[in-house]
């Protein structure tokens, strides 16, 4: 008889920013600009790193591969995001938000391990740097950008398909921009707790570890930058890891409070303001980042754009 009274939900309900009607046109309008700028800076950075002579080098190889990955992340949440605030319609299938769910998790995965790619990148350039043309070549740089994307795809699409498993019974509204395990799981009928230990299971595995490969490169790093004789050498060696640092800080720093914090009764606000922040504005500034800090970036970008454009 139990089971007689289920309703088996088929679609999703976004809430998104419905409690904010005055404001819909007004969010449609910044979240476009936000990404054609995404898609813009990280597709130049893409042509100048495939291009420009002087940026055949790993760094740059890795920097292209990121900026093509920020381009695909966001583009799993923001055309949605966009298409929702344009329609009103707000909804998603049960299938649209699993597949969301899943590019969403496999895409952050990749970009925490290129992350992590990137700090060993650096480690070896500045700790190694007579090995460095042998340990980093192309074929090893190959190797850790299909890794990086590959690793976590069976475990996260087993991670989604135990999640979309659950009985969703009740209510069918997410208040929140995207399909994201969190907000699914308090819809969910019944017990949950294994799911959720093996979402934070999931998440320390792929979040937790590469945040600590990068920390390990980075105190040996500036280790050994510290013993450099040379204060201009110091200055040159940290500039070239402070673009990078300076991403990670903004992607680890708003993903882990979102995924890694403990459960608060009115968290549900924060997480959609941290949520939207490691999905758009660490896309926006990390062409903005390598190129006001980098002046190969800049000098690859003046030999791109018309001259007219620099005066």
């Amino acid at each position: 008889m139990e089971g007689e009274n289920l309703t088996v939900v088929k679609e999703f309900i976004l809430l998104g920013f419905s409690d904010l009607p005055n404001l819909q046109g007004f969010l449609f309008g910044v979240f476009s600009v936000i990404y054609l700028s995404i898609l813009i800076g990280n597709g130049l950075l893409i042509v100048i790193t495939k291009t420009d002579s002087g940026l055949q080098t790993p760094m740059y190889f890795f920097l292209g591969n990121f900026s093509f990955l920020e381009i695909c992340y966001t583009s799993v949440t923001l055309p949605r995001i966009l298409a929702d605030l344009w329609t009103q319609k707000r909804t998603i299938s049960f299938l649209q938000c699993a597949v969301q769910t899943c590019s969403l998790y496999i895409l952050g995965v990749a970009e925490c391990l290129l992350l992590a790619v990137m700090a060993y990148d650096r480690y070896v350039a500045i700790c190694k740097p007579l090995y460095y043309p042998l340990i980093m070549n192309r074929s090893v740089c190959i190797q850790l950008i299909v890794v990086s994307w590959v690793i976590g795809v069976p475990i996260l699409i087993v991670e989604t398909y135990l999640i979309f498993c659950l009985n969703f019974c009740g209510p069918n509204k997410l208040n929140h921009v995207f399909c994201d395990a969190p907000p699914l799981l308090e819809l969910a009928c019944g017990d949950t707790y294994k799911i959720e230990v093996s979402v934070q299971v999931a998440a320390l595995a792929f979040v937790i570890t590469p945040f600590l490969l990068i920390l390990t490169s980075y105190v040996k790093i500036i280790t050994t930058i510290l013993r450099l004789p040379s204060t201009s050498g110091r200055a040159k060696a940290f500039s070239t890891c402070s673009s990078h640092l300076m991403v990670v800080g903004l992607f680890y720093g708003s993903g882990s409070i979102v995924y890694l914090r403990p459960k608060t009764r009115h968290s549900t606000g924060s997480v959609k303001v941290f949520a939207l922040f490691y999905t758009t504005v660490t896309p926006v500034f990390n062409p903005l980042i390598y190129s006001l800090r980098n002046k190969d970036v800049i000098a690859a970008l003046k030999k791109l754009l018309p001259k007219s454009t620099w005066s």
